[in-house]
This record gives structure tokens, C-alpha cells and sequence, in this order.
């Protein structure tokens, strides 16, 4: 004996849960595409040229820090996207921009050394600061904390809509 679906019920064919699904946003999308992520690598685009005129020391610099230009064979999927009669032939190179690897652990280094050369600069100002500040005359105070919030605050009351509250 043949197990038969109830009548009053609808195949699993004609169930569409289109009407159910929330409608998507639409996002513009990227001009630049991502690469696909390799382990210990980073990437990241390099500025070759601005409004029509090359940038040869951007490169420079960049090639100094340690990016070095990826090939079109590494990441076929990129090539299509390549500007053609670029600088970089072999590389890809999108508007302007070469896409370009580096070492993670290098650039975690080059990281580390600007946080610490702004953490010394913080407190080189904030020496200085308390070298010319007059204990007796005490009138700058430092907050070094930052607040987030979100809505209507209790100081902006007139700012939200409807009538105002009694408080």
C-alpha cells in the first residue's frame, strides 16, 4: 500500500517561502574585489597613480615597507579585472590601484611600532601639559575616557520628537 499525501494539502512543489522571506537591501558594489585569503598573508591596494599622473613614490614606499605586487597568475580570478596597458603587467592593477601582499607577521610588526610611536607622542603632550600647568591654577582637566551612546541622551531632551516629558 502506497503512503497517499492528504488532499488538503499542498505538495512540497508548490510551497515557495518567497513570500515569507524579508525583502533585501541592495548594496552598490565594490569596485574593488577582494582576493581570496591565504594564510600568514595580508593584502592590501597601492596607489600607482592619481588623477592620470603616476605615483612613483607611493609605490616606492610601499615596496619598501614590504608589499610586494601579486601576479595575475596567483589570483586568476582578479586578471579579468585588470587594467589593461597597466604599469604592472603581470599584476593586477584596477583604477590606479595594485593589489599587493605582505608578510602578517611583518605588517603586525609595523603595527606595533606605530602604536607605540603614538603612545609616546600622547605622552610627550601630556608631560608638557603638566610641566606648564599651574597646580594652583588648575583649569584644563584631561578626560582621557570616551562615551557612547545611542538615542536621546538625558542633556538633549529637546531634541526628541513629541511632546516633552514632565520630569
Amino acid at each position: 500500500m502506497m503512503n497517499t499525501p492528504p488532499k488538503d494539502r499542498a505538495s512540497r512543489e508548490q510551497e515557495s517561502r518567497e513570500a515569507e522571506s524579508r525583502e533585501q537591501s541592495w548594496i552598490p558594489p565594490s569596485s574593488l574585489p577582494d582576493p581570496h585569503s591565504r594564510p600568514s598573508l595580508v593584502h592590501r591596494y597601492i596607489r600607482t597613480s592619481a588623477m592620470g599622473q603616476a605615483d612613483p613614490v607611493n609605490v616606492s614606499n610601499a615596496f619598501r615597507e614590504g608589499w610586494t605586487p601579486v601576479t595575475g597568475a596567483e589570483y586568476p580570478e582578479l586578471k579579468i579585472l585588470s587594467d589593461p596597458g597597466s604599469r604592472y603587467p603581470d599584476s593586477i592593477e584596477i583604477g590606479g590601484l595594485l593589489l599587493c601582499s605582505a608578510l602578517a607577521s611583518k605588517m603586525k610588526a609595523r603595527t606595533e611600532y606605530f602604536s607605540r610611536m603614538t603612545q609616546a607622542q600622547i605622552k610627550s603632550v601630556n608631560d608638557q601639559f603638566e610641566a606648564e600647568e599651574d597646580p594652583r591654577l588648575r583649569t584644563m582637566f584631561r578626560d582621557h575616557t570616551s562615551k557612547v551612546t545611542r538615542g536621546f541622551g538625558s542633556g538633549e531632551r529637546s531634541m526628541r520628537p513629541g511632546p516633552p516629558s514632565e520630569t
